[in-house]
């Protein structure tokens, strides 16, 4: 829905999506247990297993998440050549390397930095995990790793119970609306990526921390989110640090909002990139 409207409404043309190959079985195993990659592949997840990810198992989900990672491979390294790159999915922050959780079968961005990094194309990166909920998975990966920051904004009082600690941890309130949160993601944003001096950034741009998100608690506004997003392009370019988008969550109770969340912020990549409001 989100590509079909981008070229309904001439934001993009055909040229402009590219079609990724799914992440290789290596790329997989630089993160997640050789044992976990088998049982999703053959299909021989435990009953506990398939009920902590809490999405039906099938052959089509496994393809598919192993084409999202791959998409968020090529969105990190297109965002090294361009700036910017986007993958319209991926953003699977709660898997961990021996399980997944919370609709999260494995952990395409941790994936992505690993992959990269192998590949000596990056040595540090920032993760600025925006989804209502906390990214544990990637916390997890990354937690004694120098060479990756994680940050992650997120409202407390839900999904995940166990939250391990990211580098940068903010968590909010029930009903925390726009000033709130802006004004406590700026306050960290700035001072890390300037002390931290990434090779890239990942941005996990959640949609469910808007107000009419099912499985969000948070009040931020379609606006608000737009601010987020122009914030984290901004001060990205401001510090010429690339950023790899991947969309993570979006639960509106109307569809459309979801799309509309997404889509703006694909619209302040560009006038972010371009120092003007897009057209």
């Amino acid at each position: 829905m989100i590509r079909e409207r981008m070229l309904a409404e001439g934001f993009a043309a055909e040229e402009d999506f590219l079609t990724p190959a799914p992440a290789a079985d290596e790329d997989m195993l630089l993160v997640h247990e050789r044992g976990w990659i088998r049982r999703l592949q053959t299909g021989t997840l435990g009953y506990s297993e398939v009920i902590r990810l809490e999405i039906p198992y099938s052959r089509k989900m496994v393809e598919a998440v192993w084409l999202a990672t791959g998409g968020t491979i090529l969105a990190a390294r297109r965002a090294l050549t361009d700036g910017i790159g986007f993958n319209l999915g991926g953003g699977f922050h709660h898997a961990f390397p021996g399980h997944g959780e919370g609709f999260c079968a494995v952990n395409d961005i941790a994936v992505a930095i690993r992959r990269l990094q192998r590949d000596r194309a990056i040595a540090k990166a920032i993760i600025v995990d925006c989804d209502v909920h906390h990214g544990n998975g990637t916390a997890r990966i990354f937690v004694e790793d120098p060479t990756v920051l994680t940050i992650s904004i997120h409202q407390d009082n839900n999904y995940p119970m166990e939250k391990p600690p990211s580098t940068i941890d903010i968590a909010l309130a029930d009903g925390a609306g726009d000033e709130e949160y802006l004004g406590k993601l700026r306050e960290v944003l700035g001072p890390a990526v300037e002390s931290f001096h990434p090779d890239l950034i990942l941005y996990v741009a959640g949609a469910d921390p808007y107000r009419e998100d099912q499985l969000g608690g948070l009040a931020l506004t379609i606006d608000g989110i737009r601010q987020r997003d122009q914030m984290i392009f901004d001060t990205s370019l401001e510090h010429q640090a690339p950023v790899a988008v991947t969309l993570a969550g979006g639960y509106a109770w109307r569809v459309e909002d979801t799309v509309a969340i997404h889509i703006n912020t694909a619209r302040a990549a560009v006038e972010a990139a371009a120092g003007r409001p897009a057209s």
